[in-house]
């Protein structure tokens, strides 16, 4: 059986931060974000017995092995253990971006594969449940120092608010005409720093203050901004939307700069200002800090501009809705 899944990425506008479980267990947690159509991709394709190895598992490298626990890729190896699913598989990894660059590949990877290992079953799992497992996956099984938004997102897609209590996840859409969700998506640039990094070693000081309570102020504020930027898209002009959001962008990444002294470094500091400088009105780094891609709300006329005078790769993008998919399915 051949099955390939396509799982978003996402951009994370607002309240990052406030989905760590240091964070949520004690006080409410938000965020709004969207998915984009950059994707990972995962094809599992069943191996006969004539092969010496059980797995194959193709990445960056590739694994031939007998066993899960001779597994290197830690989402793969404790997905099968998790599922119950022992071998005789053929597993590849496409992605559209570069991983560990902040927007969040390294879950979409984990719910993709979930999905996937389900559709292997002839089983249909819901978007609230893949996210769920995901979540459980990496912040359990694995370990990582992961939040727990980028599992939801990748799973449903869409532009969203996603909700976090101490005894459950909630998401539900951002109300927004296809009017002004395409004005908004026109108007936001992201750009690829060039520097790439391990979240979960990046976000260890800031998990290390949040659970010390000494981030709450700042985190109580970013989560306030969502519901604030949500209140600005139902109730703006889509021109006034563009020029708050960018404001309150700017504002919530100073914000997100208190919580670590790994959130930024000289050159996003240096490419932040300088896109300001250029005329954007607001933006932030995406995903934990210290590398990745910048996102940029940018007059249209001025679009042209940062493309010729920020020396950065752009990377052109649209919102998409619809989550992980098994895209492709044969006996």
């Amino acid at each position: 059986m051949m099955i390939i899944s396509r799982t978003p990425v996402r951009i994370s506008f607002f309240g990052g931060g406030t989905d760590y479980p240091a964070y949520y267990l004690r006080h409410p947690g938000a965020v709004l974000g969207t998915t984009i159509n950059q994707y990972t991709y995962l094809s599992i394709n069943t191996l006969s017995d004539f092969f010496e190895h059980k797995i194959r598992i193709g990445y960056s490298k590739t694994e031939l092995v007998k066993t899960l626990e001779e597994i290197e890729h830690p989402s793969i190896r404790e997905c099968l253990r998790f599922k119950e699913i022992f071998g005789n598989l053929d597993i590849h990894i496409f992605s559209d971006l570069p991983a560990k660059t902040g927007l969040g590949s390294s879950s979409s990877f984990t719910v993709g594969f979930l999905n996937a290992l389900y559709a292997l079953r002839g089983q249909k799992i819901s978007k609230q449940k893949l996210a769920e497992e995901a979540c459980f996956v990496e912040q359990h099984l694995i370990k990582e120092n992961v939040g727990s938004q980028d599992q939801f997102h990748s799973a449903f897609g869409g532009l969203n608010i996603i909700e976090f209590f101490q005894k459950n996840i909630s998401i539900r859409p951002v109300i927004i005409s296809l009017e002004k969700q395409e004005y908004f998506e026109k108007h936001l640039m992201i750009f690829y720093t060039g520097l790439t990094r391990f979240a979960s070693n990046v976000v260890k000081e800031q998990i290390e203050k949040t659970q010390e309570k000494s981030n709450d102020e700042y985190l109580k504020k970013m989560y306030e901004m969502v519901f604030h930027a949500e209140e600005i898209i139902v109730n703006s002009s889509k021109e006034e939307m563009i020029q708050k959001l960018g404001k309150l962008l700017d504002d919530g990444w100073n914000l997100k700069k208190k919580l670590s002294s790994k959130i930024t470094n000289p050159q996003i500091d240096e490419a932040y200002e300088k896109a300001k400088e250029l005329g954007a009105i607001g933006g932030k780094l995406c995903g934990a800090g210290s590398g990745g891609f910048l996102a940029l709300l940018v007059p249209l006329h001025l679009q042209d501009l940062l493309r010729k005078n920020m020396g950065l790769l752009e990377v052109k993008f649209r919102f998409e809705s619809q989550g992980s998919t098994i895209i492709y399915m044969k006996d």
